[in-house]
């Protein structure tokens, strides 16, 4: 089953961000996902397929 994500969801990603975070805020949901790290607000845009495979699961809801 493929879980849900919305904007504002706080996930944690498999692999370590080179500024050192490992929980990203979802900005964008489509086709494509748009992920900003919380520590040094750098915004990437991933494909949903690539996303889902890097994403270890969701730590919280941010609303």
């Amino acid at each position: 089953m493929v879980p849900d994500f919305a904007e504002g969801d706080v996930v944690r990603m498999k692999r370590q961000h080179p500024c050192g975070g490992w929980e990203w805020r979802i900005y964008r949901v489509g086709a494509d996902m748009g992920i900003e790290c919380l520590t040094c607000g750098r915004r990437v845009l991933l494909e949903r397929r690539k996303f889902e495979s890097r994403v270890r699961g969701r730590t919280r809801r941010e609303n």
